[in-house]
């Protein structure tokens, strides 16, 4: 005889799950022509992160992954991945930021990578975010 599997409990599932909702995506044009046009580029590795401040208390996330990374399975299986490392680490990296990650042809990597990747670009744009606002205001 099968058990049933163990429901969730609801009252502490709001209070510290990390998800990715509707919220965290990036989807119109308007918003990835903006962060193309205006954001910071920081190249690790297969992967360029364009990063740019957007007002919120929270960050979005975009993929552009071409097929030139592989066919519709590879290209899921990265694109997967990125989200995986944004939903898990989108409280303790930079908040506030529309971010699009550009994906060059590579060899699929581990999570672990991606997640190294992706935060280090991450955090790097950040950096220079802060950079440039000192810099406009002491002028």
């Amino acid at each position: 005889m099968a058990s049933k599997p163990a429901q969730p409990d609801l009252s502490e599932a709001s209070a510290g799950r990390l998800l990715f909702r509707k919220r965290h995506r990036l989807s119109r044009s308007l918003d990835y022509q903006a962060v193309f046009r205006d954001g910071v580029r920081k190249g690790r590795g297969p992967i360029v992160l364009v990063a740019q401040p957007n007002g919120l208390d929270h960050s979005r996330l975009g993929l552009s992954v071409p097929r030139r990374v592989g066919n519709a399975v590879v290209r899921g299986r990265v694109k997967r991945r990125l989200r995986e490392v944004f939903r898990l680490h989108q409280r303790q990296a930079p908040m506030g930021y529309d971010i699009v990650v550009a994906v060059r042809p590579h060899e699929t990597l581990p999570i672990e990578e991606y997640e190294s990747l992706l935060l280090d670009a991450w955090r790097a744009a950040d950096a220079t975010w802060r950079k440039r606002q000192r810099k406009a205001g002491d002028v």
